[in-house]
Protein backbone atom coordinates (compact mmCIF):
# COMPACT_ATOMS: atom_id res chain seq x y z
CA UNK A 1 0.00 0.00 0.00
CA UNK A 2 2.58 2.81 1.21
CA UNK A 3 4.86 1.73 -1.55
CA UNK A 4 2.63 2.56 -4.04
CA UNK A 5 1.54 6.10 -2.47
CA UNK A 6 5.43 6.98 -2.23
CA UNK A 7 6.19 5.56 -5.95
CA UNK A 8 8.54 3.03 -4.32
CA UNK A 9 8.84 0.23 -6.76
CA UNK A 10 8.99 -2.64 -4.15
CA UNK A 11 9.05 -3.32 0.00
CA UNK A 12 11.77 -1.73 1.49
CA UNK A 13 10.98 -2.95 4.88
CA UNK A 14 10.24 -6.39 4.60
CA UNK A 15 11.15 -9.14 7.53
CA UNK A 16 12.48 -11.43 5.28
CA UNK A 17 16.18 -11.49 4.43
CA UNK A 18 16.93 -10.07 1.38
CA UNK A 19 20.51 -9.42 0.25
CA UNK A 20 19.49 -6.88 -2.39
CA UNK A 21 18.91 -4.75 0.99
CA UNK A 22 22.43 -5.56 2.94
CA UNK A 23 23.42 -2.39 4.90
CA UNK A 24 26.93 -2.47 5.76
CA UNK A 25 27.30 -1.15 9.44
CA UNK A 26 30.40 -1.03 11.34
CA UNK A 27 29.49 -4.31 12.69
CA UNK A 28 28.59 -6.03 9.09
CA UNK A 29 31.50 -4.42 8.05
CA UNK A 30 33.52 -6.72 10.43
CA UNK A 31 31.52 -9.55 10.26
CA UNK A 32 32.35 -9.65 5.98
CA UNK A 33 36.53 -9.36 7.12
CA UNK A 34 35.96 -12.41 9.67
CA UNK A 35 34.04 -14.32 6.89
CA UNK A 36 36.50 -13.73 4.14
CA UNK A 37 39.61 -14.51 6.36
CA UNK A 38 37.71 -17.81 7.02
CA UNK A 39 36.97 -18.84 3.85
CA UNK A 40 40.52 -18.00 2.49
CA UNK A 41 41.36 -20.76 5.12
CA UNK A 42 39.11 -23.11 3.42
CA UNK A 43 39.07 -25.41 6.45
CA UNK A 44 37.90 -25.32 10.13
CA UNK A 45 34.71 -23.83 11.83
CA UNK A 46 33.60 -20.05 11.16
CA UNK A 47 31.20 -19.02 13.72
CA UNK A 48 28.89 -15.79 13.73
CA UNK A 49 26.17 -14.88 16.40
CA UNK A 50 24.26 -12.29 17.36
CA UNK A 51 20.85 -11.17 18.68
CA UNK A 52 17.77 -12.03 17.21
CA UNK A 53 17.04 -9.76 14.45
CA UNK A 54 20.93 -9.06 14.06
CA UNK A 55 21.02 -9.65 10.02
CA UNK A 56 22.61 -12.98 10.50
CA UNK A 57 20.95 -14.91 7.70
CA UNK A 58 21.19 -11.45 5.84
CA UNK A 59 24.85 -11.00 5.92
CA UNK A 60 24.94 -14.91 4.61
CA UNK A 61 22.59 -14.45 1.20
CA UNK A 62 24.57 -10.89 0.58
CA UNK A 63 27.79 -13.85 0.91
CA UNK A 64 26.15 -16.29 -1.03
CA UNK A 65 25.66 -13.89 -3.94
CA UNK A 66 29.11 -13.26 -4.15
CA UNK A 67 30.08 -17.13 -3.89
CA UNK A 68 30.97 -18.69 -7.25
CA UNK A 69 29.13 -22.01 -7.36
CA UNK A 70 32.00 -22.96 -9.69
CA UNK A 71 34.29 -22.75 -7.20
CA UNK A 72 32.38 -23.53 -3.89
CA UNK A 73 29.29 -25.66 -3.52
CA UNK A 74 27.29 -24.70 -0.07
CA UNK A 75 24.36 -26.91 1.40
CA UNK A 76 22.52 -24.86 4.27
CA UNK A 77 20.59 -26.20 7.33
CA UNK A 78 17.89 -24.51 9.38
CA UNK A 79 18.00 -26.92 12.37
CA UNK A 80 15.30 -27.64 14.94
CA UNK A 81 16.75 -29.54 17.61
CA UNK A 82 18.66 -31.72 15.87
CA UNK A 83 20.41 -35.03 17.49
CA UNK A 84 23.46 -35.99 15.75
CA UNK A 85 22.05 -38.70 13.47
CA UNK A 86 19.17 -36.81 11.89
CA UNK A 87 22.15 -33.46 11.63
CA UNK A 88 24.33 -36.30 9.01
CA UNK A 89 20.78 -37.03 6.95
CA UNK A 90 19.75 -33.28 6.92
CA UNK A 91 23.62 -32.60 5.94
CA UNK A 92 22.90 -34.89 2.65
CA UNK A 93 19.94 -33.21 2.13
CA UNK A 94 21.50 -30.40 1.83
CA UNK A 95 23.58 -31.31 -0.48
CA UNK A 96 20.89 -32.55 -2.39
CA UNK A 97 21.87 -36.31 -1.53
CA UNK A 98 19.72 -38.73 -1.78
CA UNK A 99 20.33 -41.72 0.60
CA UNK A 100 18.99 -45.11 0.82
CA UNK A 101 17.74 -45.96 4.06
CA UNK A 102 17.67 -44.14 7.14
CA UNK A 103 21.02 -45.48 8.66
CA UNK A 104 23.60 -42.88 9.80
CA UNK A 105 26.61 -45.32 8.00
CA UNK A 106 24.34 -44.53 4.73
CA UNK A 107 24.68 -41.33 5.42
CA UNK A 108 27.91 -40.43 5.85
CA UNK A 109 29.62 -42.61 3.12
CA UNK A 110 27.17 -40.26 0.78
CA UNK A 111 28.36 -37.45 2.29
CA UNK A 112 32.09 -38.81 1.87
CA UNK A 113 31.61 -39.89 -1.61
CA UNK A 114 30.14 -36.81 -2.59
CA UNK A 115 32.92 -34.56 -1.09
CA UNK A 116 35.75 -36.15 -2.88
CA UNK A 117 33.74 -36.19 -6.17
CA UNK A 118 33.70 -32.03 -5.45
CA UNK A 119 37.23 -31.56 -4.78
CA UNK A 120 38.32 -33.83 -7.79
CA UNK A 121 36.00 -31.35 -9.36
CA UNK A 122 37.93 -28.85 -8.18
CA UNK A 123 35.09 -27.22 -5.68
CA UNK A 124 35.38 -26.67 -2.31
CA UNK A 125 32.11 -27.21 -0.18
CA UNK A 126 31.03 -25.23 2.76
CA UNK A 127 28.24 -26.11 5.09
CA UNK A 128 25.47 -23.30 6.49
CA UNK A 129 24.12 -24.11 9.58
CA UNK A 130 21.63 -21.60 10.68
CA UNK A 131 20.06 -21.07 14.22
CA UNK A 132 22.99 -23.26 15.73
CA UNK A 133 21.59 -22.83 19.20
CA UNK A 134 19.01 -25.50 18.48
CA UNK A 135 21.42 -28.25 18.08
CA UNK A 136 22.11 -30.62 20.52
CA UNK A 137 25.42 -31.28 21.63
CA UNK A 138 26.07 -34.80 20.30
CA UNK A 139 24.75 -33.03 16.64
CA UNK A 140 27.73 -30.45 17.18
CA UNK A 141 30.11 -33.90 17.83
CA UNK A 142 28.80 -35.05 14.80
CA UNK A 143 29.58 -31.38 12.34
CA UNK A 144 32.81 -31.56 14.14
CA UNK A 145 33.31 -35.42 12.80
CA UNK A 146 32.35 -34.32 9.09
CA UNK A 147 35.29 -31.80 9.11
CA UNK A 148 37.66 -34.39 9.16
CA UNK A 149 36.58 -35.72 5.88
CA UNK A 150 39.88 -35.03 3.63
CA UNK A 151 41.71 -36.03 0.69
CA UNK A 152 45.22 -36.71 1.19
CA UNK A 153 46.08 -33.96 3.65
CA UNK A 154 43.18 -31.57 1.73
CA UNK A 155 40.45 -30.83 3.65
CA UNK A 156 36.76 -31.78 2.22
CA UNK A 157 34.32 -29.57 4.24
CA UNK A 158 34.19 -26.31 6.17
CA UNK A 159 31.39 -25.16 8.25
CA UNK A 160 29.91 -21.62 8.98
CA UNK A 161 27.79 -21.76 12.04
CA UNK A 162 25.47 -18.82 12.53
CA UNK A 163 23.36 -18.63 16.36
CA UNK A 164 21.87 -16.31 19.00
CA UNK A 165 24.05 -15.28 22.09
CA UNK A 166 23.43 -18.51 24.24
CA UNK A 167 25.30 -20.75 21.29
CA UNK A 168 28.22 -18.27 21.84
CA UNK A 169 27.81 -18.84 25.66
CA UNK A 170 27.18 -22.74 24.77
CA UNK A 171 30.66 -23.38 22.70
CA UNK A 172 32.52 -21.44 25.13
CA UNK A 173 31.85 -22.89 28.34
CA UNK A 174 30.50 -26.28 27.45
CA UNK A 175 33.00 -29.06 28.22
CA UNK A 176 31.83 -31.80 25.63
CA UNK A 177 33.36 -29.29 23.07
CA UNK A 178 36.81 -28.79 23.39
CA UNK A 179 37.47 -30.11 20.25
CA UNK A 180 34.92 -28.14 18.40
CA UNK A 181 36.55 -24.72 20.02
CA UNK A 182 40.07 -25.69 19.03
CA UNK A 183 38.80 -25.85 15.46
CA UNK A 184 36.75 -22.13 15.00
CA UNK A 185 39.10 -20.35 13.14
CA UNK A 186 37.37 -16.96 12.72
CA UNK A 187 34.30 -16.04 15.15
CA UNK A 188 32.44 -12.57 15.00
CA UNK A 189 29.50 -11.51 17.45
CA UNK A 190 26.98 -9.10 15.46
CA UNK A 191 26.54 -6.11 17.08
CA UNK A 192 23.25 -3.66 16.89
CA UNK A 193 23.60 -0.34 14.76
CA UNK A 194 24.67 2.46 16.76
CA UNK A 195 22.31 5.53 16.86
CA UNK A 196 24.28 7.49 13.67
CA UNK A 197 23.62 4.13 11.50
CA UNK A 198 20.19 4.66 11.39
CA UNK A 199 19.43 7.25 9.56
CA UNK A 200 22.01 5.65 6.25
CA UNK A 201 20.04 2.37 6.87
CA UNK A 202 16.54 3.95 6.17
CA UNK A 203 17.81 5.91 3.39
CA UNK A 204 19.94 2.64 2.19
CA UNK A 205 16.52 0.92 1.99
CA UNK A 206 14.20 3.46 0.64
CA UNK A 207 16.81 4.08 -2.44
CA UNK A 208 16.97 0.49 -3.59
CA UNK A 209 13.23 0.95 -3.75
CA UNK A 210 13.56 3.79 -6.00
CA UNK A 211 12.94 6.56 -3.06
CA UNK A 212 13.68 10.49 -4.22
CA UNK A 213 12.88 11.52 -0.69
CA UNK A 214 9.07 11.52 -1.17
CA UNK A 215 8.31 11.20 2.19
CA UNK A 216 10.73 13.20 3.86
CA UNK A 217 11.75 12.70 7.45
CA UNK A 218 12.06 14.85 10.84
CA UNK A 219 16.02 13.96 12.48
CA UNK A 220 14.12 12.98 15.63
CA UNK A 221 12.79 10.46 14.11
CA UNK A 222 15.95 8.50 13.69
CA UNK A 223 16.76 8.93 17.27
CA UNK A 224 13.45 7.61 18.15
CA UNK A 225 13.63 4.83 15.92
CA UNK A 226 17.45 4.10 17.75
CA UNK A 227 15.91 4.01 21.00
CA UNK A 228 12.29 2.02 20.11
CA UNK A 229 14.30 -0.59 17.92
CA UNK A 230 18.25 -0.67 20.26
CA UNK A 231 19.66 -0.78 16.89
CA UNK A 232 18.47 -4.14 16.07
CA UNK A 233 17.94 -4.11 12.24
CA UNK A 234 14.26 -6.11 11.76
CA UNK A 235 12.99 -4.16 14.64
CA UNK A 236 13.80 -1.03 12.58
CA UNK A 237 12.54 -2.58 9.24
CA UNK A 238 9.04 -3.60 11.60
CA UNK A 239 8.33 -0.20 12.91
CA UNK A 240 9.21 1.53 9.88
CA UNK A 241 7.09 -0.56 7.93
CA UNK A 242 4.05 0.30 10.20
CA UNK A 243 5.59 4.09 10.22
CA UNK A 244 4.83 4.54 6.19
CA UNK A 245 1.74 2.63 6.05
CA UNK A 246 0.49 5.11 8.73
CA UNK A 247 1.90 7.63 6.63
CA UNK A 248 0.50 6.46 3.76
CA UNK A 249 -3.13 6.23 5.17
CA UNK A 250 -3.15 9.73 6.51
CA UNK A 251 -1.33 10.81 2.93
CA UNK A 252 1.67 12.61 5.05
CA UNK A 253 4.82 14.07 2.79
CA UNK A 254 6.80 14.19 6.05
CA UNK A 255 6.75 11.84 9.01
CA UNK A 256 7.46 13.36 12.11
CA UNK A 257 7.95 12.12 15.71
CA UNK A 258 4.53 12.12 16.55
CA UNK A 259 3.71 9.96 13.61
CA UNK A 260 6.15 7.30 15.47
CA UNK A 261 4.98 7.72 18.98
CA UNK A 262 1.50 6.44 17.67
CA UNK A 263 2.83 4.04 16.22
CA UNK A 264 4.70 2.56 18.61
CA UNK A 265 2.12 3.01 21.20
CA UNK A 266 0.14 0.96 18.98
CA UNK A 267 2.44 -1.91 18.57
CA UNK A 268 2.46 -2.22 22.12
CA UNK A 269 -0.86 -3.51 22.15
CA UNK A 270 -0.44 -5.70 19.40
CA UNK A 271 -1.52 -8.47 21.43
CA UNK A 272 -5.12 -8.40 20.19
CA UNK A 273 -6.52 -7.05 17.02
CA UNK A 274 -9.77 -6.75 15.59
CA UNK A 275 -11.80 -8.65 13.91
CA UNK A 276 -13.88 -5.71 12.12
CA UNK A 277 -14.28 -2.04 11.94
CA UNK A 278 -15.25 -0.97 15.31
CA UNK A 279 -18.53 1.68 15.54
CA UNK A 280 -16.95 4.64 17.48
CA UNK A 281 -16.68 4.15 21.52
CA UNK A 282 -16.43 -0.23 21.19
CA UNK A 283 -13.50 -2.55 20.82
CA UNK A 284 -13.87 -5.96 19.23
CA UNK A 285 -10.97 -8.25 18.91
CA UNK A 286 -9.30 -11.75 17.81
CA UNK A 287 -5.97 -12.96 18.53
CA UNK A 288 -3.39 -11.68 16.20
CA UNK A 289 -2.47 -15.51 15.68
CA UNK A 290 -5.69 -15.23 13.84
CA UNK A 291 -6.40 -12.23 11.69
CA UNK A 292 -3.14 -13.24 10.61
CA UNK A 293 -4.85 -15.02 8.10
CA UNK A 294 -7.41 -12.70 6.85
CA UNK A 295 -7.43 -12.16 3.20
CA UNK A 296 -6.03 -8.77 1.43
CA UNK A 297 -8.67 -9.73 -1.12
CA UNK A 298 -8.33 -7.53 -5.01
CA UNK A 299 -4.34 -6.81 -3.31
CA UNK A 300 -5.36 -4.74 -1.17
CA UNK A 301 -7.98 -2.37 -3.13
CA UNK A 302 -10.91 -3.25 -0.98
CA UNK A 303 -8.84 -2.76 2.57
CA UNK A 304 -7.63 0.39 1.17
CA UNK A 305 -11.30 1.59 0.19
CA UNK A 306 -12.74 0.73 3.40
CA UNK A 307 -9.85 2.85 5.18
CA UNK A 308 -11.46 5.69 2.92
CA UNK A 309 -14.43 5.39 4.02
CA UNK A 310 -13.88 4.97 7.92
CA UNK A 311 -11.70 8.36 7.69
CA UNK A 312 -14.47 10.25 6.06
CA UNK A 313 -16.96 8.64 8.48
CA UNK A 314 -14.80 9.54 11.47
CA UNK A 315 -13.92 13.17 10.44
CA UNK A 316 -17.83 13.63 9.94
CA UNK A 317 -18.18 12.61 13.28
CA UNK A 318 -15.27 14.43 14.89
CA UNK A 319 -16.74 17.67 13.27
CA UNK A 320 -20.01 16.95 14.39
CA UNK A 321 -18.69 16.63 18.13
CA UNK A 322 -16.68 19.41 17.81
CA UNK A 323 -19.67 21.18 16.92
CA UNK A 324 -21.46 20.31 19.95
CA UNK A 325 -18.63 21.25 22.29
CA UNK A 326 -19.18 24.71 20.84
CA UNK A 327 -22.28 24.92 21.13
CA UNK A 328 -22.55 24.08 24.89
CA UNK A 329 -19.17 26.41 25.37
CA UNK A 330 -21.30 29.04 24.36
CA UNK A 331 -24.26 28.11 26.73
CA UNK A 332 -22.23 27.16 29.31
CA UNK A 333 -22.84 29.53 32.59
CA UNK A 334 -20.55 31.86 33.71
CA UNK A 335 -20.55 32.15 37.76
CA UNK A 336 -22.44 29.38 38.81
CA UNK A 337 -19.63 26.86 40.46
CA UNK A 338 -22.09 23.29 40.60
CA UNK A 339 -23.10 24.39 36.65
CA UNK A 340 -19.86 25.22 35.88
CA UNK A 341 -18.32 21.68 37.28
CA UNK A 342 -21.40 20.07 35.53
CA UNK A 343 -20.39 21.67 31.89
CA UNK A 344 -16.97 20.43 32.55
CA UNK A 345 -17.28 17.03 32.55
CA UNK A 346 -19.87 17.15 29.85
CA UNK A 347 -17.00 18.27 27.83
CA UNK A 348 -14.45 15.66 28.83
CA UNK A 349 -17.12 13.20 27.82
CA UNK A 350 -17.11 14.34 24.46
CA UNK A 351 -13.50 14.96 24.21
CA UNK A 352 -13.27 11.24 25.53
CA UNK A 353 -15.43 10.66 22.40
CA UNK A 354 -13.24 12.32 20.20
CA UNK A 355 -10.68 10.01 21.89
CA UNK A 356 -12.48 6.94 21.25
CA UNK A 357 -12.77 7.82 17.45
CA UNK A 358 -9.07 8.44 17.05
CA UNK A 359 -8.09 4.81 18.89
CA UNK A 360 -10.73 3.14 16.57
CA UNK A 361 -8.86 4.06 13.53
CA UNK A 362 -5.90 3.31 15.16
CA UNK A 363 -6.74 -0.34 15.45
CA UNK A 364 -7.94 -0.55 12.01
CA UNK A 365 -4.55 0.15 11.51
CA UNK A 366 -3.03 -2.11 12.97
CA UNK A 367 -5.12 -4.72 11.24
CA UNK A 368 -4.45 -3.61 7.88
CA UNK A 369 -0.60 -3.01 8.69
CA UNK A 370 -0.45 -7.21 9.69
CA UNK A 371 -2.47 -8.04 6.32
CA UNK A 372 0.52 -6.66 4.61
CA UNK A 373 3.39 -7.63 5.75
CA UNK A 374 2.08 -11.05 6.24
CA UNK A 375 3.39 -12.27 2.30
CA UNK A 376 2.46 -16.35 2.97
CA UNK A 377 -0.85 -17.06 1.29
CA UNK A 378 -3.74 -15.95 2.99
CA UNK A 379 -7.24 -17.93 3.23
CA UNK A 380 -10.28 -15.62 1.73
CA UNK A 381 -11.87 -13.47 3.69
Amino acid sequence: MFDDFYALSGRPFQLTPDPQFFFESATHRKALSYLGYGLSQGEGFIVITGEVGAGKSTLVAHLMRKVDPAQLTVGQIVTSNLDGEELVHVAAQSFGLDIDGHDKASALAAIEGFLHDEARGGRRCLLVVDESQNLRVEALEELRMLSNFQLGSHPLLQTLLLGQPEFKRMLADHPALEQLRQRVIAAHHLEAMGASEIEPYVSHRLQCVGWKGHPAFDQRVFAELFEATGGIPRKVNQLMSRLMLLGAVEQRTRIDAAMLAAVRKEMAGDNVIPAAVPQAGTRTAVPAEEQRHVSTSAEGAAPAAGMEDLLAERDAQIMELRRAIDELANERPANDDLANSEWSARFERMEQRIADQEDAVRHVLTMLIEWFEDASPRAAA
